[in-house]
């Protein structure tokens, strides 16, 4: 087993900084801790979904992308670390393609709701966008292997889809936004 922690507070960040995996100080707003900040927020909104009552498949596939973003955030942690590979990416795509193929074919753009599970997935797709972002303002600025930026911008496709499965699974069904409900101004 790794590292274990008898001490929660060290006290070491009180100045605004923290300590990167290679034991780098850098500032606690550094685009680096940034982007597995919010790799980390991520993980917590993926734990919000599973929290609730969802189907066991779902639940499969998301304790599994949990296991992924921690190990996404050890390699933005750790400068030249690699621990997210092309066969977690196709592990998405090929799970992706599995659930898409039962539902209908999008004929509207849908709101985030349908449900708490399904709502909750919403929000998670959503941080998982801004994850994406910040991965890549980093890759702006330093060097970062491009399975990063492809495993979140996947994930986030998974997640849109897993929301439409659960609201669908949990009878709420989905909210699709009425584009028409505005009347035209009259001239």
């Amino acid at each position: 087993m790794g590292n274990r922690l008898s001490k929660i507070y060290t006290k070491t960040g009180d100045d605004g900084t923290t300590g990167l995996g290679d034991g780098t100080r850098v500032a606690k707003d550094y685009t680096r801790v940034a982007a597995y900040g919010t790799v980390d927020e991520l993980n917590s909104a993926i734990g919000m979904v599973l929290a609730q009552e969802i189907p066991a498949a779902v639940r499969e596939t998301l304790t599994q992308a949990q296991h992924d973003l921690f190990d996404l955030g050890g390699e933005l942690c750790i400068p030249g670390m690699a621990m997210v590979h092309d066969a977690d990416i196709e592990r998405l795509e090929t799970t992706l393609d599995g659930f898409n193929a039962d539902l209908p074919a999008l004929k509207d753009f849908i709101l985030p709701g349908g449900g708490m599970a399904a709502a909750c997935c919403h929000l998670a797709r959503t941080v998982c966008r801004r994850a994406e972002r910040e991965v890549v303002a980093l890759a702006r600025l330093e060097t970062l292997r491009p399975e990063a930026v492809r495993y979140l911008n996947r994930l986030s496709d998974l997640l849109f889809v897993l929301a439409r499965v659960l609201a669908r699974a949990s009878g709420h069904g989905e909210v699709l936004w009425q584009h028409e409900r505005r009347k035209k101004p009259q001239a």
